[in-house]
């Protein structure tokens, strides 16, 4: 049999989510890398349709009415099943079986509907079929700054069965209706602003489609040539949709494609686990690909979608997926960095692409994060050129790359407390829900070591060889006092609060940073007592929790992404290769197939819930959902932290400042015939085969 190596929107067909009105669940996101769109609990209804600039904020609209009932009202679950390019819907409602695929064209501002219903009865039967439309388009002049998109108070006309939204200022046009299957209009027999409704006789088990389209934009005979491009053929814009997703992901994995500035390596494997996860991380980082005309970045990849945060990019978030972003899109990256120092880091979390501003306030993270961003682009494409980069920030300060490498790797030295550690402050700087979570945190500490120790590396490429040797021996210090944060025997550290207190805290980012950054400063006994920690108290069949259960903070808050009840989607993966690092392989390859199983609804939520807070979707840990008190988007960018597992963890990818290719870890033990084929260092190619990189050429 044929292992196969590129995947195909038909690989990551999704579970089927059965979303019985609003039952915790959290509707699938579309993309066409320009407009984005959420489906909504209804079999027709979509939601949060935006295009930035312009934006439908979060309006639920084309909900569905039979026989002149609201669809929802009837109680009937809908059967729900995401795929990249597509979402299926399906349910039955009084003998009506109504089955829906909505894509976003490619290159189109908006959304469409293809919906077939049947008559499941024997006879035949009057079908009055409707649609509930909302407009709350606008064009805002100001930057997104908020997580919601914005919208505002539109006029709406009638046009036959088309409904026109705009508000007051005019600057923004939207064009909704319904077709019949030649894409005419059809013959609206409601004639309300809000509801379009169409009538008509079905033979018993016969069936009639139609559909249902929206598109926004400022001109409203743009827009309008938009629908009408669309409702013509209908089929042709779904199988569109195919294509591009379908051509998209096999650059990913192309030397010389022309949609990305790299590639990333085939994995060739029979695991079907590892291949899952792999791609999922590979596809992830796709999603949020965002090539808006209206960028004045030019190509960014976006952080959450499709509710929130639509053209933010978190430094954080983006740090996590960073060995992806520096093999598939390095000039990106390399723009995106350059754009992130000149705005000063200390000043806010992330930026804005309309703009091009600050978004937000510090995170505690940011030193950390973008020293990771920058060794990972040196170190696999050998642009040492960048270090020299000189770039100044709004008040005035002018710092190369290279300096301000190192600006970071001490930067913690500003906030340090009388026990020599760095106070990383309220519970907004770190994780939000755990409110013991602050001030002396082991994680942000460890990072510290690491920080100084990369900077350091850079410093010796670039011929400073007395601060190479200042910043070692920091570092050397300070992982003395981030052990003694360390719980003995627990395998779990203390916070220290400004009194000199200290907190026990049984939290991932602990475990994960700790482990990915200084496991090798740690004592055996130590390193075991983690692993024993993440296994008994962390780790569930398909997932984890953020924080322990056990923890007494566990009641403070049900944000699923760092608290008892689930975790964000990058924790899972970083704990895998801390629990690698550490020496324990073994507590990840059997949780292989688990997490692997979660791999089945869509990119990696924001948050996924542990399968104590709520049945999983078969097997796999379910999506958290939107709504208050867990406010967590469908999608989250950090997606690229799988990749990063099965590259420099499982296959212990390693690369040198001056391009040295080495790699081991614990594939062999998984799948011994598994490699990794066209990895690019350095400008050289490499295979990674039975621990070793073996170059082409």
């Amino acid at each position: 049999m044929t292992i196969p190596t590129i995947p195909t929107v038909e690989d990551f067909t999704g579970d089927v989510v059965v979303d019985r009105f609003d039952d915790m669940v959290n509707p699938p996101g579309l993309t066409n890398h320009v407009a984005t769109a959420q489906v909504d609990h209804d079999v027709v209804a979509v939601r949060s349709v935006n295009v930035p600039p312009l934006s439908q904020g979060d309006c639920i609209t084309g909900q569905l009415y039979i026989g002149g009932r609201l669809a929802r009202s009837y109680g009937q679950s809908v059967q729900v099943q995401w795929r990249p390019d597509r979402v299926e819907r399906w349910t039955t409602i009084e003998g009506w079986a109504v089955r829906t695929v909505t894509v976003c064209p490619p290159g189109e501002h908006g959304v469409v509907v293809e919906i077939e219903v049947t008559n499941t009865a024997l006879e035949e039967r009057e079908l009055r079929l409707g649609l509930w439309m909302d407009s709350t388009v606008t064009r805002s002049p100001k930057p997104w700054l908020a997580a919601e998109p914005p919208q505002a108070p539109n006029a709406v006309e009638v046009q036959g069965a088309r409904r026109v939204g705009r508000p007051a200022d005019g600057t923004a046009v939207s064009v909704q209706g319904l077709v019949d299957h030649a894409g005419r209009d059809v013959a609206d027999t409601s004639g309300t602003t809000r509801l379009v409704e169409v009538q008509q006789h079905v033979p018993g088990g016969q069936s009639l489609r139609f559909a249902y389209l929206h598109f926004i934009g400022t001109d409203t005979a743009e827009v309008a040539d938009a629908y009408e491009r669309v409702a013509i053929d209908v089929p042709g814009a779904l199988a569109a949709s195919r294509r591009a997703w379908d051509r998209s992901l096999a650059a990913m994995f192309t030397p010389g494609n022309g949609e990305f500035g790299g590639n990333l390596p085939v994995l060739v494997t029979e695991n079907a686990a590892l291949r899952k996860l792999y791609w999922w991380g590979a596809m992830g980082v796709l999603w949020f690909r965002r090539d808006n005309p209206a960028s004045v970045l030019g190509r960014t990849y976006d952080t959450l979608m499709p509710r929130y945060w639509q053209t933010t990019t978190f430094i954080w978030d983006y740090s996590l997926s960073s060995m992806v972003h520096a093999l598939l899109d390095p000039g990106v990256m390399r723009r995106q960095i350059g754009h992130w120092v000149g705005l000063d880091i200390d000043e806010h979390f992330g930026t804005e692409w309309l703009t091009g501003g600050p978004v937000g306030y510090w995170y505690s993270v940011n030193h950390y994060a973008m020293t990771r961003l920058v060794n990972d682009y040196l170190r696999l494409h050998g642009d040492h050129d960048f270090l020299r980069e000189e770039l100044t920030t709004p008040d005035g300060r002018t710092r190369s790359i290279g300096e301000n490498v190192r600006y970071w790797a001490t930067a913690w030295h500003r906030i340090r407390s009388s026990s020599g550690l760095a106070d990383y402050g309220e519970i907004d700087n770190l994780l939000e829900c755990v409110s013991t979570y602050v001030h002396e945190v082991a994680s942000l500490n460890a990072a510290n070591v690491w920080n100084m120790r990369a900077a350091a590396e850079i410093c010796e490429l670039e011929g400073n060889l007395d601060e190479a040797a200042d910043l070692r021996r920091q570092a050397g210090e300070l992982v003395d006092l981030v052990k003694d944060l360390y719980v003995e025997g627990k395998g779990f550290f203390h916070t220290r609060q400004p009194d000199g207190s200290l907190v026990e805290t049984r939290h991932a980012y602990d475990f994960t940073t700790v482990g990915t950054t200084i496991a090798a400063d740690l004592p055996e006994r130590q390193r075991q007592e983690m692993v024993q920690f993440f296994v008994e108290e962390l780790r569930t069949p398909s997932w984890m929790r953020a924080l322990s259960p056990w923890d007494e903070n566990a009641a403070y808050s049900l944000r699923a992404d760092h608290q008892w009840n689930g975790a964000y989607p990058a924790w899972p993966a970083d704990a895998a290769r801390a629990a690698i690092e550490l020496g324990h392989p073994e507590a990840v390859l059997d949780w292989l197939p688990g997490l692997a199983r979660t791999t089945n609804q869509g990119p990696p939520g924001q948050a996924h819930f542990v399968e104590e807070a709520i049945e999983p979707i078969n097997g796999g840990a379910r999506k958290t959902p939107p709504q208050w008190p867990y406010l967590i988007d469908w999608s989250c960018s950090s997606a690229g932290s799988w990749c990063e597992l099965v590259l420099g963890g499982i296959f212990g990818l390693r690369v040198t400042l001056d391009g040295e290719v080495s790699a081991g870890g614990c594939i062999n033990a998984l799948d011994p015939e598994a490699r990794l084929e066209g990895l690019v260092v350095q400008g050289r190619c490499y295979d990674l085969v039975d621990g070793q990189a073996i170059p082409r050429d």
